[in-house]
């Protein structure tokens, strides 16, 4: 059995995890590889969690892994974090089994360094706090391509664009999500992402060639346009898409994005130092809501058509 540390030191040079993490990242898998009942613990949820088509991480194997806090007296977000990078080192060689690309296994691991990040400066705990998340991941049901991450999915609706393609309910598109990379999303990007969709799902395209990509996300607000400059790549971002729903909350359960451990600060006493933060500060302290939306995009290979 590869013990654990060796699992981190694996995936350490993939994801580009941040310095300031590696010594405490090192310390907890080594607390847990030294004590050998939770050591098989870990090893035996790793091995049954993979087994087949990994599934239910969040109701069902994670709960599992309060033994291991237990016994370590490791935060429930750091444990988790390990788990999932045990589990990744088989997904690699799924990955190389099926002749996937390593650089889309990579951005797998430049995925676990985002949600690192966010935990830290989130909750100031090195570990994740979203691990469940990874479902997608480890059934192969997700992939990162480029800047953004894709899966499978079913349109919810039958749908006419206002340039008329038409889309019926359980049409087998793609659906889409933005990490936090910390990079723009820029036109050149946003393209390069969409063609390599293209590409790796050829499947999924409609009988004209189209490839339906839809996306629900905070980041498709149409009051963005009100909060926000037109040069904005968040505006552009959602010129990509036909928004075909939206609505408010009450709560913006998404604060955390913009303003990571600052969310947890009153409104005015949440910095405005970027646009994007300032146009969210101006526009909730005047009383409005904030929501989400809804859209969806089709590409040919080259280009979006509308």
């Amino acid at each position: 059995m590869t013990v654990l540390s060796e699992h981190f030191l694996n995936m350490e040079k993939w994801g580009d995890f941040p310095e300031s993490s590696l010594e405490e990242i090192n310390n907890a898998a080594k607390l847990i590889d030294e004590n050998p009942d939770v050591s098989k613990l870990f090893s035996k949820l790793v091995k049954k969690y993979m087994s087949a088509h990994p599934r239910h991480l969040g109701s069902i194997y994670l709960p599992q892994l309060k033994a291991v806090e237990k016994s370590t007296g490791l935060h429930e977000y750091t444990v988790n974090f390990l788990y999932i990078m045990a589990c990744s080192e088989i997904l690699h060689e799924r990955y190389k089994e099926k002749g996937i690309d390593e650089e889309i296994f990579r951005g797998i691991a430049k995925d676990f360094r985002c949600k690192l990040i966010e935990c830290i400066e989130c909750e100031r705990v090195t570990g994740t706090f979203v691990a469940d998340w990874n479902d997608g991941f480890f059934s192969m049901n997700r992939f990162p391509l480029g800047r953004f991450q894709f899966e499978y999915s079913d349109f919810d609706r039958n749908y006419i664009t206002e340039g008329g393609i038409k889309i019926k309910r359980g049409q087998k598109c793609l659906n889409m999500h933005i990490p936090s990379l910390g990079t723009s999303i820029t036109d050149d990007i946003r393209l390069d992402s969409y063609k390599r969709a293209y590409d790796f799902f050829p499947g999924v395209r409609m009988k004209n060639g189209l490839l339906p990509v839809q996306c629900s996300s905070w980041l498709l607000f149409p009051a963005h346009r009100q909060m926000l400059p037109e040069t904005s790549n968040i505006i552009k971002f959602m010129n990509d898409f036909e928004i075909y729903e939206s609505k408010t909350r009450d709560n913006f359960n998404d604060d955390w994005r913009i303003w990571g451990h600052y969310s947890d600060l009153p409104l005015e006493e949440r910095p405005a130092d970027t646009s994007l933060r300032k146009g969210y500060k101006d526009w909730m302290m005047a009383g409005n809501k904030t929501g989400y939306g809804r859209g969806i995009l089709f590409f040919d290979g080259e280009k979006i058509v509308k």
